[in-house]
């Protein structure tokens, strides 16, 4: 399964998700970051079901996570 949106469309389903769930982006990803520890559609699945979020919203925040580890890994 491909993971990656394109920027653009990654940033824009991101730029929504604020407005769709009430809750901000850092509030979903310390969310998924207190989660379950799971493989990426295993992650995707448990937001979709625990948070009632969309598939798109859902695959946004944790690619999102993911970038972010790994930036984090780097410094």
């Amino acid at each position: 399964m491909n993971h990656v949106f394109s920027e653009e469309t990654h940033r824009n389903l991101l730029s929504r998700i604020p407005r769709c769930t009430g809750r901000e982006i850092s509030d979903w990803l310390r969310t998924v970051d207190e989660g379950p520890a799971l493989r990426f559609d295993e992650k995707v699945s448990w937001l979709r079901s625990e948070h009632d979020l969309a598939y798109g919203h859902a695959k946004a925040l944790i690619h999102e996570y993911d970038l972010r580890r790994a930036a984090r890994k780097l410094l």
